[in-house]
């Protein structure tokens, strides 16, 4: 797992690290009990401070992601099917978010916002 930070981004250090976290976990990229790199580790290896990445690891785990294990570690939970599914949920309403918005900002009709959705979903085959 490769984690980006961007100076450019209006989200803190910390969220974006919680994010990308959180994606490679409901990506299966990471899965049930692998370990994360230590909180001074991945501090280190991003060059930011041990407190940012301890917050980052605070919150995936009150949201149920991880769990620290004092002077063992931070792993990765198992997986709860209906809170990942409103993660997952919850992305695409902000992906229609944006778009509805985009779509308002080039006057877009209705029809024109549903025929570019229609569009797609042909294109990636979604049934």
């Amino acid at each position: 797992m490769r984690i980006i930070i961007a100076n450019t981004s209006g989200k803190p250090i910390y969220e974006q690290i919680e994010d990308q976290i959180k994606e490679a976990i409901l990506s299966d990229e990471l899965r049930d009990g692998d370990l994360l790199p230590s909180i001074r580790q991945l501090a280190n290896e991003l060059r930011i401070s041990v407190i940012t990445t301890t917050r980052a690891y605070t919150g995936l785990e009150q949201d149920g992601f991880i769990s620290i294990v004092q002077g063992k570690g931070c792993y990765v939970l198992p997986k709860n099917t209906e809170f990942v599914r409103e993660q997952l949920l919850r992305k695409v309403e902000e992906g229609f978010s944006t778009a509805v918005s985009a779509g308002k900002t080039a006057k877009l009709s209705r029809e024109d916002l549903k025929k570019i959705f229609d569009l797609l979903l042909e294109e990636s085959k979604y049934e």
